[in-house]
């Protein structure tokens, strides 16, 4: 008879073995029995798992809202060699595991923890137990900084295997929560494609909700491998779609998404052969998408080894002149139409009431937008927002004509309390500052992150003498990059090939003004088979410290004579002095890629493609600055080739005469 206590879990002894377990089988047994007697009161025998393991089971009917686990003697040190120790959490047929590690150590022995002390995940079960041929979702070795501290089963069990092997360690194990949520609030809102495994349709129609949720196969436990998802999205004529990646979380690091094996990619349209408004990847959340069109196709693509939780989104479709409304719950946000004023409030004075307004990009592409009344002196008191609103890969540039607020000489530099213009983007769903202006001095361009901008104008004193200001607006889809060819298969992508042109320029978004958050930008230089390309950066200033990786919040600039990261080249960021580039091959790649913190002016850099020739004889730098930056003088054996033959021409040309 099974017994189930009603606040401890129960240890099962699994009463067959293989043979290759016998020749251990009455150490490990004697060592085990005194153990998990100490650790645990009952023990049963395990007819369903893996035979030779012990097992710990939870169960959703006898502890519907969950409790803790913990590795054995935890916080002391765990044992050594246990065998086969596995944690069953068992939940209702509706229902999943959610497990979340509050404290972890286990000896890493083996880098990618499959020996030694570890951890293995069974999330994904089919059957109710485990065997030595079940395939396993991961394997966790190391510190809680070092494991997904947050895991979910996608069915109703969930299986931990705990294995230890040789000498003692100080490690401590584990402890942690679990419990059991409802399965059926991660349902799609959609359609599932007839005959495939997780493609689905969403259709605006009369009897169909306006909004809803998608998300990625499996979730909130981790997708599959080798798998590719479509979702395909169809408003009615007079309506367009937005999506909110609310959360995306496939591979950690700042790796750029063309080396990534796991994507989500948007286009415009119905299929895959519409142009490409954004590629996803790594981690993110509260990202915004808004179709141009009544047709936005998502593709998830997923063939790396070691996949994540994926992501969750929502979708909405709207109406074409959406005005100002109240949104349904949990969907965040409100898109607006043709541009609209609105009255503040009955304590705002009439002059201030008539400055709040909405640019969208379905009315105009580009216009002018400036203070009240300007040029004439702006009213005191006065408060305004300009919000902007494009679509698909658009972003908004704000060049500045004219600025001139009041301001106090006795706080030159500071913005804050005085006549100001603030900018706002749009990161994790909320408004963030990413300048102040104030004075007479009229600032850069700036750009938005994504298909939302905002502006604040704050005139707390005026004066006669104070204009306000003056700005053109454009919703652009080219970053403001305004040499090479725009290739429409990724959002931010521009050819340079030799055939159209062998010399010119190129430079990071936006620039001169500060280049946008949260954008990744691809420069593709194509060469003759006999050329190479020769890139000098005049100017370079990207936000960062060496070496520019994802700990230390850098944007950086990578550089690669493939599509793949070329190791050969360090990444760049931080202020640096003029430099020089040269590929090794006919192709050449850079990428710029900058994260949500902070800004910086970026780069400003011209090309050459050079014949072979050429590049040999040219005079190279001697700087060990410049051979940093990928600049190799020219192969010895070739130059003493090359010497030979213009002796020989030399010799041959003198006996002719």
């Amino acid at each position: 008879m099974r017994i189930w206590p009603t606040s401890r879990p129960y240890v099962e002894e699994c009463s067959h073995r293989t043979p290759k377990h016998e020749g251990r089988r009455i150490d490990v047994m004697m060592q085990r029995a005194v153990l998990l007697l100490c650790w645990l009161p009952l023990l049963n025998h395990c007819h369903a798992v893996n035979p030779g393991c012990s097992c710990v089971v939870y169960s959703s009917s006898d502890r519907p809202q969950g409790g803790t686990f913990t590795s054995p003697d935890f916080p002391r040190r765990y044992p050594s060699n246990i065998d086969c120790l596995l944690y069953t959490f068992v939940g209702h047929p509706d229902e999943i595991v959610v497990l979340t590690f509050h404290q972890f150590n286990i000896r890493r022995t083996w880098p990618d923890c499959t020996r030694g002390d570890f951890l293995k995940l069974f999330l994904h079960l089919e059957s109710k137990g485990i065997s030595e041929y079940t395939p396993w979702s991961g394997v966790l070795c190391g510190k809680l900084s070092d494991i997904p501290q947050v895991l979910y089963s996608s069915r109703s069990k969930l299986i931990l295997e705990f294995h230890t092997e040789g000498p003692p360690s100080n490690a401590t194990g584990f402890s942690g929560t679990f419990r059991f949520i409802d399965r059926r609030l991660f349902e799609i809102d959609g359609l599932l494609v007839p005959g495939t495994m997780c493609d689905h349709e969403f259709v605006s129609s009369q009897s169909t909700p306006q909004y809803g949720r998608f998300y990625s196969p499996r979730y909130p436990s981790s997708y599959p491998k080798n798998i590719r998802c479509s979702y395909l999205f169809r408003a009615r004529l007079k309506e367009r779609i937005r999506l909110v990646f609310e959360e995306i979380s496939l591979q950690k690091g700042d790796l750029s998404c063309l080396n990534r094996a796991d994507l989500i990619r948007v286009h415009d349209g119905t299929d895959s052969g519409a142009p490409t408004i954004a590629v996803l990847c790594n981690q993110g959340a509260e990202v915004e998408i808004l179709s141009t069109g009544p047709g936005l196709y998502v593709e998830f693509v997923a063939n790396s080894e070691w996949p994540g939780q994926g992501f969750k989104a929502m979708f909405q479709f709207q109406p074409l002149d959406d005005a100002p409304h109240p949104e349904p719950d949990k969907i965040p946000g409100a898109v607006t139409g043709n541009p609209k004023y609105s009255v503040i409030g009955p304590a705002v004075s009439a002059t201030t009431s008539l400055c709040d307004v909405v640019y969208n990009s379905d009315s105009t592409k580009t216009g002018v937008v400036m203070s009240p009344g300007y040029p004439n002196p702006y009213p005191p008191r006065t408060h305004c927002t300009y919000d902007f609103q494009g679509r698909g890969k658009e972003r908004v540039q704000v060049v500045f004509q004219d600025l001139n607020l009041f301001h106090s000489p006795n706080n030159p530099n500071d913005c804050e309390g005085v006549d100001s213009l603030v900018a706002f983007v749009h990161i994790d769903g909320k408004k963030d500052k990413i300048d102040s202006f104030c004075g007479e001095t009229p600032p850069r361009p700036i750009m938005s992150n994504g298909p939302r901008l905002s502006l604040e104008f704050q005139g707390v004193t005026s004066s006669r003498h104070s204009r306000g200001f003056k700005a053109t607006y454009t919703f652009m889809e080219n970053f403001g990059i305004t040499t090479g060819r725009q290739e429409g298969q990724y959002p931010c992508a521009f050819v340079f090939n030799s055939n159209e042109t062998r010399n010119g320029t190129f430079a990071s978004p936006n620039y001169p003004g500060l280049y946008p958050r949260s954008t990744e930008c691809y420069y593709f230089f194509n060469g003759q088979s006999n050329e190479r390309v020769h890139l000098h950066f005049h100017f370079f200033d990207v936000e960062g410290v060496l070496p520019c990786e994802a700990v230390s919040a850098s944007d950086y600039v990578e550089f690669s004579n493939y599509m793949i990261r070329d190791r050969k080249y360090p990444r760049h960021c931080g202020q640096l002095k003029e430099f020089d580039v040269y590929s090794d091959r006919k192709f050449f790649r850079v990428t710029f890629k900058s994260n949500d913190r902070l800004d910086a002016t970026g780069f400003n850099a011209s090309y050459v493609f050079l014949d072979e020739e050429e590049n040999y004889t040219m005079k190279i730098p001697a700087s060990n600055g410049s051979a940093r930056h990928g600049i190799a003088p020219p192969p010895p054996l070739l130059l003493l080739l090359l010497l030979l033959l213009t002796s020989c021409l030399f010799v041959g040309g003198k006996s002719s005469h």
